[in-house]
């Protein structure tokens, strides 16, 4: 691998762990930092370009959807609580 390739898979493998250690779920994130590792580690080594340029897209489209279901999450969690005073455990005082 050229040591180009090898530090765009690097900083590829560093990104995707670190979005995946977003997840508030404790569930999702060590499933997908599980998931990571197992995969990179299987194609280790890979040594023809063409597949490894196969293989970094593919990277590059999981990268986003893990960015896309970590904002997703968050979004979620903040429609969830709301602006409710009861979502911060305070009784509501404006009542009619």
């Amino acid at each position: 691998m050229a040591a180009s390739s090898r530090a765009q898979v690097l900083d590829l493998y560093r990104a995707m762990l670190r979005e995946s250690k977003r997840f508030s779920s404790y569930n999702y994130r060590t499933y997908a930092v599980r998931r990571i590792r197992d995969a990179f580690r299987e194609n280790k080594n890979v040594k023809d370009p063409v597949e490894i340029q196969t293989l970094v897209n593919k990277a590059k489209r999981d990268l986003e959807v893990i960015r896309r279901q970590v904002a997703e999450q968050g979004t979620a969690a903040r429609r969830k609580t709301g602006n409710s005073s009861w979502s911060l455990g305070k009784p509501c005082t404006h009542w009619p």
